[in-house]
Formats: C-alpha cells, structure tokens, sequence
C-alpha cells in the first residue's frame, strides 16, 4: 500500500488511467473486427467506411497516449495497404 501523500495521489491516478486506457484499447479491438468483416464482405463503401473511422480513432488513441504513434502509424499503413489500394 502506498506510504507517502504522492504515492496515494499516484496510484488513484494510475488506476483512473488504466481504465480510460482499457476503454480506449476495447474500442479500437471492436473497430478492428468492424473492419476486418467490412473486407471480409468485398464491399468497397463498407470498408473505406470501416477504415476512416478506425484510422481517426487510432489517431485519437495516439493523441492521449494510449498507443505509440510508431504502432499506430503500422497499423493505418497495413489497413492502407488492404482497404485503400484496391
């Protein structure tokens, strides 16, 4: 358990944080599926549809520092290769 004022303060924070970190990873695991069943149904609206938004959420992700703009930047560029080129 935490001794000193800082480390209380310290881990209420941690604790808010990992929640809004495990909201943000959920939503980004469910637009991947979305998107993966938009490509897996050949429909071109469907999955540029998909991809934009899961693109803008990976960029939000980014922004708050829930993921690394290195993995992200990996991931648009494989949704890029599958969804866009076609």
């Amino acid at each position: 358990m935490a001794n000193t004022q800082s480390a209380i303060k310290a881990a209420r924070k941690s604790a808010r944080l990992q929640t809004r970190n495990q909201g943000v990873k959920t939503r980004l695991k469910t637009l991947h599926k979305k998107l993966d069943a938009a490509v897996a149904t050949k429909d071109a609206a469907a999955s540029k549809t998909a991809a934009t938004a899961y693109t803008s959420a990976m960029d939000k992700a980014v922004k708050s520092g829930v993921v690394h703009k290195n993995a992200a930047s990996r991931a648009k560029a494989k949704i890029a290769k599958i969804v866009f080129a076609k």
